[in-house]
């Protein structure tokens, strides 16, 4: 079955479109934190579809919703009134800390940081931005253009002219061997000094903790770091919270508060988690930065009834059942035991992360270079042992992405890394 399936899709679609695994799976359905393949085998799911199914798979609350929501009506765009858009908009801008904000809604995180940076470029009168290394940020033109990751940027054509800062890697790089204190005062000051050659840049955008890099982040607090030199300048900050906004990273609601003494980021991109697994993007902006575009926009399919029913229903479940509060006691018990499982491995470099946002970062032993064949390899052997994870990573794809939903229970953890642990085993 798989074979005939991936015949037709070879056919159709894109040679750039990836895929995983060798022999390519077909998921029909799930449940909980479990899916089901064509042929009927169950898989523990650790990624999430790419940490969007934040809750769970099939949750009833958000089933419920939307089957109740498209008998009545699914779609009208933003031309008209539409309450659960409103209502969804209400409760995201209370819960984003940002000041007088309003609320965008888009179908993908791409698409909402491709509105940052028109908010952003527009406001600010000025085409240069600001990015991390390492970094990814979308797949479109102009988010392709500020993804520090070569592995994700096909082009370096750009309407923007992009200058990349240190600090997005705490264990890379020139500055890998100092004190965090160190590393965020050596981070501040190339900063200070890449604005001295050039033209006033519109805004900084950053991933709290980065995603596609494999879940790398820097000491807490650089970004509030970087906000004091950002502010003398009158550069924005925008945070891009779609990987690890909505509690994922358990210690926070949001990934900026752990950065957030010098108060909240002027722009919030959401997306991934808020539908679990409905087309919902997003970006929240002070009203002055939001309301600077002087022409007429839409969104035909952003905020339609269908999918804001999702994403209020989702975010009802997960605060009303302190889904962050589950991923930092879960996700701390799952990280400290992958620690132990993997000690004695001479080719895990390092396991990061907080909450249910985990990066097993793999090498070459006895070297510091990346080992993307064994990444691979454990790709598909933790799916023989009936376990789901993701890679990614910078320079090379040698980094296990570990993103469960944050229902995950302490059972299943231990039975993922479990199984992990024998993929890693296996792969030596």
């Amino acid at each position: 079955m798989n074979g005939e399936l991936y015949d037709r899709h070879r056919r159709v679609m894109p040679d750039w479109l990836a895929l995983y695994y060798d022999d390519p799976l077909e998921i029909t359905h799930g449940e909980g934190r479990h899916v089901w393949d064509a042929d009927g085998r169950r898989y523990l799911d650790f990624f999430g579809g790419i940490l969007t199914t934040m809750t769970a798979h099939a949750l009833p609350e958000v089933t419920k919703a939307v089957s109740e929501q498209a008998g009545r009506i699914i779609h009208s765009s933003t031309l008209y009134l539409n309450r659960p858009m409103i209502e969804l908009a209400e409760r995201v801008a209370q819960l984003s800390g940002i000041p007088d904000a309003r609320v965008f809604f888009t179908t993908s995180g791409t698409e909402a940081n491709d509105t940052a940076l028109l908010l952003a470029t527009t406001y600010r009168r000025s085409n240069t931005v600001l990015a991390m290394r390492n970094s990814y940020h979308g797949r479109s033109f102009s988010a392709v253009g500020i993804t520090g990751n070569r592995g994700w940027s096909p082009t370096s054509l750009s309407p923007l002219q992009t200058l990349y800062v240190h600090g997005g890697v705490r264990t890379r790089g020139p500055y890998a061997d100092l004190s965090d204190a160190d590393f965020i005062a050596a981070c501040v000051e190339d900063l200070r000094d890449l604005l001295g050659h050039t033209r006033a840049p519109a805004a900084l955008i950053a991933e709290p903790i980065q995603g596609v890099g494999g879940f790398t982040s820097p000491p807490d607090g650089l970004y509030a770091a970087f906000r004091e030199v950002l502010d003398a300048h009158g550069i924005l900050w925008i945070a891009d919270e779609v990987q690890t906004g909505w509690g994922r990273t358990g210690e926070h609601f949001w990934g900026w508060q752990a950065h957030g003494s010098n108060g909240p980021p002027d722009i919030v991109t959401f997306a991934k988690g808020i539908g679990n697994g409905m087309s919902i993007g997003g970006v929240v902006a002070r009203a002055e930065i939001m309301n600077c575009l002087d022409a007429n926009s839409i969104s035909t399919f952003g905020g339609t009834q269908v999918t804001m029913a999702a994403g209020l229903a989702n975010l009802a479940y997960l605060l009303e059942h302190d889904l962050q509060g589950n991923a930092r006691r879960v996700g701390g018990l799952l990280v400290e035991r992958l620690r132990a499982v993997t000690a004695q491995d001479p080719g895990v470099r390092e396991v990061r992360g907080r909450g249910l946002m985990i990066g097993v970062e793999l090498t070459r032993p006895g070297t510091d270079r990346a080992d993307p064949d064994r990444a691979a390899a454990v790709l598909a052997a933790a799916r023989a042992g009936g376990l789901l994870i993701g890679k990614g990573g910078g320079h090379d794809t040698s980094a296990l992405r570990v993103a469960p939903p944050l229902s995950l229970t302490v059972a299943e953890a231990e039975e993922g890394a479990a199984i992990l642990d024998g993929a890693l085993r296996s792969t030596r």
